[in-house]
């Protein structure tokens, strides 16, 4: 008999054995609480689910899976938004012992039946019948692929499909197994997550339970989750932070999930759910820390002052908390402050927010001094894909929004050649997906995780400062990494362009660099009636938008992601000379940054 415990308390990965085990432990405990909160379109209602009726929806799509002669260990795919029948997939699948592939809804068709094939993908849930749309065509001589279920589409929709495309209202039973607890092992391959590559293609990271209930546990616990928490979903469960942390923590805690609308109608989403906790990447802060610059820039110098001083007076009381600095006699008029200043911003988050993490990418230090300033709990981790994914975050108690933090519990970090950060966690995958070569350059004989990130270790403190990379990847704003060399190797191979350079780094969209060839400059200018003798045609907007729009057939092999969207044009060559390439003709990515470095403010402004 499995032993009970408060609902309260944290589920420990022992308890539940598996993450369809977690699951199952959670309806047990919690059955009418509820679970999770989405928009009814039809209804125009926000509508809660119990994990009572969580266990009845799962129960219905295990029947429903259970009949399309799958094996364990067989792959399924999810290509949705999220919502709580993406969970339910994932759970009805987890508890058939099915392997879960999640995929970007904003994805290339390409890359996403790439995946596919490349995973050989049995059964595939996809949102809507645009996005099914696109896929149709290239999922034609999928001989693998057996079952498509469509979730958000009426049967009028559909115009003569194929026997393995299904409406789910139609394929759904009207009851489901009662759900039970399957004596799975906790060291199975639970799911495959795609990330990028470095050859233009993204590798499969191959995921354990174990490796995810670990990670969640201590993550829970160091950040201090309740059940009474409300967590507000925006980030795609595609994403190994939304997934691990939003998802199977909020399962491990027992707390309840709203679901965003769009990330468009986030900024009302947040004021409607007012919710406790947030999971994000730092564009999310980015963005609104850009609408107040903005506001700020229109408003009155007295507003910009007492912003200001709201800021440092909040940042001032913070390194107090902190315990790294005495009280100063600024600090007794945080009050003051809170109420005229730092409430009115704070609302913009629904007013409830005690805790807002952030990862995938380094957030910008003058963004998080802003927000901390202004009074939001704003916590910084680090991890990857391949330690599924959280390594290291910084402590409520211990909070330098300049580091990663300190390791979380179970996890091991060292310094290795060239000041590579090395990983020992529990949660470091189990490899890439059919690609051996690629798993042993990545783990090496000891267990450790080469993350290709250089870091320092504050032997004082012990927090962790990532202070470079050692492969060439550009980390954006979305938490997406590029590896650039590929897409600039691509672009350099057409005969429009001489020579390029991806930019993106922080940012959050793709920007590059691009060297054109004289010859066919000629021509480009031609056609829009320009001189091609004056270089400031060069930044002719239609000639841009021109150059943009043809990139986008050049980088048709990569993922979607990997678009740029503006680029800055020259016709004045890298050279040995002009120092900006190295004997061996690499690009000296830094003395490019500084030649064309007013140009790249503007073009991000």
């Amino acid at each position: 008999m499995t032993t009970r415990v408060s609902k309260n308390t944290i589920l420990t990965p022992k308890q539940a054995g598996t993450l369809d085990g977690l699951f199952y432990e959670r309806t047990m405990l919690s059955a009418d609480d509820i679970a999770y909160t989405q928009y009814n379109k039809q209804n125009n209602t926000w509508e809660d689910t119990s994990w009572n009726e969580m266990a009845i929806l799962v129960g219905q799509w295990q029947k429903a899976i259970s009949q399309e002669n799958l094996e364990p260990g067989d792959r399924i795919a999810i290509l949705m938004k999220n919502c709580k029948e993406w969970v339910a997939i994932d759970q009805a699948a987890l508890g058939l012992g099915l392997v879960v592939v999640p995929l970007y809804l904003e994805d290339r068709p390409d890359n996403i039946t790439y995946i596919l094939e490349d995973s050989a993908i049995k059964l595939l849930a996809v949102q809507d019948i645009s996005q099914w749309g696109r896929l149709r065509e290239k999922c034609i001589d999928n001989k693998v692929l057996q079952r498509v279920i469509l979730v958000d589409v009426q049967s009028e929709q559909l115009e003569d499909e194929s026997e393995r495309v299904a409406i789910m209202d139609d394929w759904l039973p009207e009851q489901g197994y009662v759900l039970h607890k399957r004596d799975g092992d906790p060291h199975e391959l639970a799911t495959i997550v795609y990330t990028s590559g470095t050859t233009g293609r993204p590798k499969g990271v191959m995921l354990s339970h174990f490796n995810i209930l670990s990670i969640a546990h201590p993550s829970a616990e160091g950040l201090k989750v309740k059940s009474e928490d409300l967590f507000l979903s925006f980030l795609p469960m595609s994403h190994t932070f939304e997934r691990s942390l939003g998802y199977y923590l909020t399962v491990m805690v027992g707390c309840q999930v709203a679901f965003a609308r769009s990330i468009q109608l986030l900024a009302d989403d947040l004021i409607i759910i007012k919710p406790t906790l947030l999971i994000s990447v730092p564009r999310i802060y980015e963005r609104v820390y850009g609408k107040i610059e903005n506001t700020l820039l229109k408003g009155s110098p007295i507003k910009r002052t007492l912003f200001k001083l709201t800021v440092q007076i909040g940042w001032n009381r913070f390194l107090y908390q902190q315990k790294r600095s005495s009280l100063c006699l600024s600090c007794l008029l945080w009050p003051l402050m809170k109420h005229l200043v730092a409430d009115k911003v704070m609302q913009k988050f629904g007013g409830r927010l005690r805790l807002a993490a952030t990862g995938g990418a380094a957030i910008p230090y003058p963004v998080a001094k802003t927000f901390i300033g202004l009074g939001l709990t704003l916590i910084q981790g680090y991890g990857l894909t391949e330690t599924s994914p959280v390594a290291s975050f910084n402590r409520l108690d211990n909070n330098d929004p300049r580091s990663i933090g300190h390791p979380i519990n179970g996890v091991d970090f060292k310094i290795g050649e060239s000041d590579e950060l090395l990983i020992k966690s529990p949660g470091v995958m189990m490899g890439y997906w059919n690609n051996h070569a690629a798993t042993a350059q990545a783990i090496d004989s000891d267990g450790w995780f080469h993350s290709g990130d250089q870091a320092r270790i504050d032997n004082k403190t012990g927090h962790v400062y990532i202070t470079g990379r050692l492969k060439d990847i550009l980390i954006m704003s979305n938490g997406e990494k590029i590896p650039p060399t590929d897409i600039e190797n691509t672009i350099v191979i057409d005969p429009k362009f001489d020579q390029a350079l991806l930019l993106g780094e922080g940012q959050p969209y793709l920007g590059a660099v691009l060297v054109l060839n004289s010859e066919e400059w000629v021509h480009i200018a031609e056609q829009n009636n320009l001189d091609p003798f004056d270089k400031d045609n060069l930044q002719n907007k239609a000639v841009q938008s021109q150059i943009v729009r043809y990139l986008r057939d050049v980088l048709h092999d990569f993922p979607g992601y990997a678009k740029i969207r503006k680029v800055i044009l020259t016709l004045d060559p890298w050279t040995v000379d002009n120092g900006i390439l190295t004997p061996t003709l690499k690009v000296k990515r830094p003395k490019v940054l500084e030649q064309f470095n007013k140009e790249i403010s503007e073009l991000y402004s």
